[in-house]
């Protein structure tokens, strides 16, 4: 890796997710990672608001009367007023229903790539796989921000998350494997042979299906609910509580929806003659699958899907939040 941040001057990895959106640079002979939540709060307009965000340099947008906190500001208020953060994006694409999404992604953006240094710099961005119910939003989602990162004057490339994951974790195999990123919006996995996508999709069964379920069976808020599933889950202890046994039982629900997209995928692949010489490495990674006990989970229900694909292991990216943004990265290097 420190050979690649060697060589990466003027490229930047861009991961564009539901719920969080990370810039990896070169910083000196290291890689720097800079995160922002994807999400907002409005407040009504009022001096005495303005001035307390200015004093304690809150990331704020105003419009139409009222403040839009971003960022990681919005998360920070939401949990001090006990209310929830809306998304611009929503299902791992720019959210129709959010008047001012794009225009938040925008000014998020521009706050973690900064500015291009010269006329050769890169912003290697990721995108999901096209959901099946409506493949083309994937591509205005992907030319809007394309045409955004142009206008700041970089150049662009986009990459699938799930590629995106075999460049960051599958080197030493020579970039063949199966990458899964599961998100907040979506899973998104892609098969590669060599670097090159064999095979790709997305499920819409993800982070926030789990929170926002969780938080209608048991009464919760979703807020409430993502963050007890980030720092406390453990999917290999008996839940102790109903929000527990909710979780365990929405988590089983999209590894089973992941596995069964999965092997359908694979299966078409295999049917259009795309053989490979061995078994390879399924790795996963996202916020989704950092809970303790997920990989094994997974590695169960899959090895007992009887999946088309001959897998050698599966394994846990090294660095699960920060794997789509390194691969993106790796990405922009190799592209130079």
């Amino acid at each position: 890796m420190e050979s690649v941040a060697a060589s990466g001057e003027g490229r930047i990895g861009l991961d564009i997710g539901t719920s969080k959106i990370m810039s990896i640079r070169q910083s000196g002979n290291q890689l720097k990672a800079s995160t922002e939540v994807n999400a907002f709060l409005p407040l009504p307009y009022s001096r005495i608001t303005e001035n307390i965000l200015l004093q304690n340099k809150v990331h704020y947008y105003q419009n139409n009367g009222h403040f839009f906190v971003y960022g990681n500001s919005a998360e920070k208020f939401a949990g001090l007023f006990n209310a929830e953060t809306r998304r611009p994006m929503s299902g791992g694409l720019i959210n129709p229903d959010e008047p001012a999404a794009l225009t938040l992604i925008k000014v998020i953006i521009k706050g973690l790539v900064k500015k291009p240094k010269s006329d050769d710099d890169l912003v290697c961005f990721s995108v999901p796989g096209a959901p099946a119910d409506a493949p083309h939003d994937l591509i205005y989602h992907e030319q809007l921000l394309k045409g955004y990162l142009s206008e700041l004057g970089f150049k662009t490339k986009s990459i699938n998350e799930g590629q995106a994951i075999i460049f960051a974790e599958l080197e030493k195999e020579n970039f063949t494997g199966i990458g899964i990123s599961c998100g907040g919006g979506m899973c998104n996995a892609c098969l590669a042979y060599l670097s090159v996508p064999v095979a790709s999709f997305s499920t819409t069964k993800a982070g926030d299906f789990i929170d926002k379920s969780v938080g209608s069976v048991t009464g919760e808020s979703a807020t409430r609910v993502k963050l007890i599933k980030e720092q406390s889950l453990d999917l290999t202890k008996d839940p102790k509580d109903k929000i527990e046994e909710a979780l365990h039982i929405y988590y089983d629900e999209v590894i089973g929806e992941l596995i069964r997209t999965l092997n359908d995928s694979m299966s078409k692949a295999s049917s259009e003659s795309h053989q490979l010489d061995a078994p390879v490495p399924v790795v996963l990674a996202g916020g989704t699958a950092q809970p303790a006990g997920f990989r094994d989970k997974f590695a169960k229900a899959l090895e007992a899907s009887n999946c088309p694909v001959p897998v050698s292991e599966v394994r846990l990216s090294s660095n699960p939040s920060q794997a789509t943004a390194r691969g993106a990265f790796i990405a922009a290097v190799y592209d130079s």
